[in-house]
């Protein structure tokens, strides 16, 4: 998983695997989810993150 922050256009970008994006969806306004072929998400885009999310440049990963 891949986790990247753009300051200057305040877009956060997850990325799941290294799949090819089939298909692009903007599901809630400001949030885009990547689908490949067989509909398995493959990333999410947060647009405007710094007003949707609490702290986009800081990541606190657990594994339960």
């Amino acid at each position: 998983m891949k986790i990247k922050y753009d300051k200057k256009n305040d877009i956060m970008y997850i990325r799941f695997s290294e799949r090819k994006i089939k298909e692009s969806r903007g599901e809630k306004q400001g949030v885009i989810i990547d689908y490949d072929d067989e509909d398995r998400i493959v990333a999410i885009e947060i647009l405007n993150a710094s007003k949707n999310t609490e702290a986009p440049n800081s990541v606190i990963y657990e594994v339960a």
